[in-house]
């Protein structure tokens, strides 16, 4: 009996330390409401961002004066990354961000709009 206890805890124990990763930090938190200023090709804009976030996965919307697009992203242990699509002249492009935690409450990355190859900068805040 004392063999089959010790038995069990090897396996739970072997099948803890297969789901963990070693060495691999847990996604930072980006989960809530955030004002991100951007600035791309000398134009400046301003939207209001509602991240949700499963583990490493990340949905939620922007709104901003041009109406609200549909997020998808991921989240690492030291960056952020969305994308949405959104119409401009008829034609639909793909905005790209990808940020580096600065803190909880400030992430910082460069844009990248494609099929224009324009690119930028973006300040996220997260509001409060």
């Amino acid at each position: 009996m004392k063999g089959l206890i010790v038995f069990g805890l090897v396996i739970a124990i072997s099948a803890a330390a297969r789901t963990a990763s070693p060495g691999q930090p847990a996604p930072a938190s980006v989960a809530g409401s955030w004002t991100v200023r951007a600035d791309v090709s000398g134009n400046q804009s301003e939207s209001t961002c509602t991240f949700t976030q499963k583990d490493a996965d990340l949905t939620g919307n922007c709104t901003s004066d041009r109406g609200t697009v549909t997020i998808s992203g991921k989240v690492d242990s030291k960056t952020v990354s969305w994308q949405f699509d959104t119409q401009y002249e008829g034609q639909t492009l793909t905005v790209y961000y990808s940020g580096t935690p600065q803190s909880a409450e400030k992430i910082t990355g460069t844009i990248n709009v494609q099929p224009m190859n324009v690119s930028g900068e973006f300040t996220a805040t997260k509001t409060k």
